[in-house]
């Protein structure tokens, strides 16, 4: 199983990055796709996820409004779209596959983790 993050980067209060997580080894349909941050000194923090079959989402109150979780089949890659980045969201971001779905928001759930990629807002 493979879990490949990318797209992270630096960008100015009031931008947008859109993250991209590409899978496998996974039976994508059996999985919620996730979408954890982790900044400084502070715990791995739930973002969204999407439940692969149906494309159900659901998102953390921080984000909400601002960040859109995606995915597309024929690339088996989940994407995270953020727009109007604060400064706050700064952190390293991590896809995550989590097969269960009973407590999408807790990091302990999930099978399987990709390397994290960097993003930093500046205001």
């Amino acid at each position: 199983v493979q879990l490949q993050a990318s797209g992270g980067g630096s960008v100015q209060a009031g931008g947008s990055l859109r993250l991209s997580c590409a899978a496998s080894g996974l039976t994508l349909n059996r999985y919620y796709m996730g979408w954890f941050r982790q900044a400084p000194g502070k715990v791995r923090e739930f973002v969204g996820t999407v439940r692969w079959s149906g494309g159900n989402t659901y998102y953390a109150d921080s984000v909400k409004g601002r960040f859109t979780v995606s995915r597309e089949n024929a690339k088996n890659t989940v994407y995270l779209e953020m727009n109007s980045l604060k400064p706050e969201d700064t952190a390293v971001y991590y896809c995550a596959a989590d097969s269960v779905g009973r407590y999408l928001a807790r990091a302990y759930e999930y099978d399987y983790w990709g390397q994290g990629t960097q993003v930093t807002v500046s205001s």
